[in-house]
């Protein structure tokens, strides 16, 4: 009796652990390791890095303050307009190479 109890119960924790295992592999591994590509990102960010912040913002860094984790960042080449972001605040990096396409269009 005490067999068919135990497999009982493994039996009804078998798809909780399933689900837990199909939520890991499709949500928290991809996450975690995203999060873990956009921190050594912003690890190497440098100045005259076209970057886009989260709010939208395409600017160029001008200059880097680690102590305190902040990035100056050039908004407007003609007006030479500067702002202060937190570096979590940076999206992504822009390349500095012009497309292809857009390159044979000229």
């Amino acid at each position: 009796m005490g067999e068919a109890q135990s497999s009982g119960i493994f039996s009804m924790l078998l798809p909780f652990i399933m689900m837990f295992a199909v939520i890991y592999l499709l949500i928290i591994r991809p996450q975690r390791k995203q999060k873990i590509e956009h921190e050594k990102m912003l690890h190497n960010l440098k100045v005259n890095d076209k970057v886009v912040t989260n709010s939208g913002i395409i600017a160029k860094i001008v200059s880097l303050k680690e102590d305190k984790n902040i990035v100056v960042l050039r908004i407007d080449e003609a007006t030479n307009t500067k702002m202060e972001v937190q570096k979590s605040s940076i999206a992504t990096v822009i390349s500095n190479e012009e497309p292809k396409c857009l390159e044979n269009s000229k």
